[in-house]
């Protein structure tokens, strides 16, 4: 089952949180801040959304920062996403 998302909206995975500190402290299950970056999966038309034109500007396959709290989270073929607004994408990293 593949994941088509609709107007404005944005499919992402989570990367994995970092394991250790810089200064190599190991963090535990709960200790771990919940990730913020994610890999685009995919994306949707855009178009007319809330009567505002909205155009895509990411692509499959990047990665971007996005909200804390923002999104829905969604279990497909036992992966986890994340259903998000393109607006609560906050930047591309490279």
């Amino acid at each position: 089952m593949s994941i088509k998302p609709l107007g404005d909206r944005v499919v992402i995975k989570s990367l994995e949180s970092e394991e250790t500190t810089k200064s190599g402290i190991v963090l535990t299950g709960s200790a771990k801040e919940k990730p913020q970056t994610a890999e685009v999966v995919a994306v949707g038309p855009g178009g007319m959304v809330d009567g505002k034109e909205v155009v895509m500007t990411v692509k499959p396959g990047q990665k971007v920062l996005y909200s804390k709290y923002a999104g829905t989270e969604v279990k497909v073929d036992g992966e986890e996403y994340i259903i998000v607004r393109q607006s609560d994408l906050l930047a591309t990293v490279e």
